[in-house]
């Protein structure tokens, strides 16, 4: 079972997702939070596994909020609540270690599949924010880039394979298949790829792949 902590100030957006995570058998709300902070205590008191944070909120915010998790709960999974046009705050926040984004207008089954993916190491990027949280991290590219080569200068070429995958959204079982290892090999080799690049995800993995050049560009 996914325990999921909602951190959203509109009563009635928590309402909502609240209704549809109810058909998954495998999820379910253990704890509703208004604010920021007081998402921060009910994470550490209550068994959460996925917190889906908004990231507009009074007081303490969704990112601060993120931040303090990443201390405090490490072993929470946290999903930002975003809508179209806040892409400025993808990059704090996927730097506090944020599983990834979803936009509030998702439909319930990227929803459910948000909330899976995370729970089980995935990284999650709507679709429709892909291309401008692109465009967000070219705006400083020459600095990212030499940093990210660094990194990746200290992978061997197997893991550089793994990395490219990680990085085109591959699941473990599906760089499994394309490299003719097994799925527990694999996520050997993504445990140790995450060490190496300093990276708390596969979200962090995945834009140092980028900022290298290591990913196809069509």
């Amino acid at each position: 079972m996914i325990n999921v902590m909602l951190a959203d100030d509109e009563q009635l957006l928590r309402e909502g997702v609240r209704l549809v995570l109810r058909h998954a058998e495998d999820i379910r709300v253990t704890a509703e939070a208004g604010d920021g902070a007081e998402a921060v205590r009910l994470a550490c008191e209550h068994d959460v596994d996925v917190a889906l944070v908004d990231i507009r909120m009074p007081g303490t915010d969704g990112l601060t909020a993120a931040e303090q998790l990443a201390e405090r709960a490490p072993a929470v999974k946290v999903v930002m609540l975003t809508t179209f046009g806040e892409q400025e705050y993808i990059t704090r926040a996927l730097r506090a270690g944020a599983a990834g984004f979803l936009l509030k207008d998702s439909g319930p089954e990227e929803l459910i599949h948000a909330v899976r993916a995370a729970a089980h190491g995935g990284a999650i990027l709507s679709p429709r924010i892909t291309k401008d949280l692109i465009a967000t991290h070219l705006t400083a590219a020459d600095s990212r880039n030499v940093k990210a080569q660094r990194l990746v200068d200290t992978l061997n070429d197997r893991e550089r394979d793994v990395l490219v995958l990680i990085g085109v959204g591959a699941s473990n079982a599906e760089a499994a298949r394309l490299l003719f290892m097994g799925e527990g090999t694999v996520k050997t080799y993504v445990s140790r790829i995450l060490a190496k690049l300093g990276c708390a995800n596969r979200v962090q993995a995945a834009i140092i792949a980028h900022d290298a050049g290591l990913l196809p560009t069509a």
